[in-house]
């Protein structure tokens, strides 16, 4: 009775690890879904420049929507870049990102914080330091594509 359950036991650890071991991911894949996250922020980011350059009136609920959306998409980025995807046939994303990955995470995470720090500099209804910490957001975007982003 035992052996039974130790089989039983061995048997089910086995198939948990079968179970969550996942087949290596696509390059295509990973460059759609990356440029999928690229398009969510830049979709966000189009009404904070507005709003910073004086095109539209400062409106601090929207700046706080459209911050927190970055936010909530800031820290998925990395997935995107797994090694091998820069084989993907549709994609600006260098080698230089897998050739200089510490740099490259650091970026991304740079751009994770700022973002951050923007929700929470946008809670304050402050125009001033809302629009301030959007300049620093923006530089960490700089800072990333003038390196590791190929020009079309």
């Amino acid at each position: 009775m035992l052996k039974l359950r130790i089989i039983v036991v061995a048997c089910a650890v086995c198939a948990s690890v079968f179970a969550t071991a996942q087949e290596p991911v696509k390059p295509d894949d990973a460059a759609q879904y990356r440029q999928s996250l690229m398009n969510i922020i830049g979709w966000n980011l189009r009404p904070l420049r507005a709003m910073a350059k004086g095109d539209q009136p400062f409106d601090a609920a929207a700046f706080a929507k459209h911050s927190a959306r970055i936010a909530n998409t800031s820290d998925q980025l990395l997935e995107g870049f797994p090694k091998g995807s820069d084989a993907a046939r549709d994609t600006r994303a260098k080698a230089d990102i897998w050739a200089n990955w510490d740099d490259f995470q650091a970026k991304l995470k740079d751009f994770d914080t700022q973002a951050k720090l923007l929700v929470d500099v946008s809670k304050a209804n402050d125009e001033t330091k809302s629009k301030e910490q959007l300049k620093n957001l923006t530089q960490t975007c700089k800072a990333c594509h003038n390196k590791y982003e190929a020009k079309r």
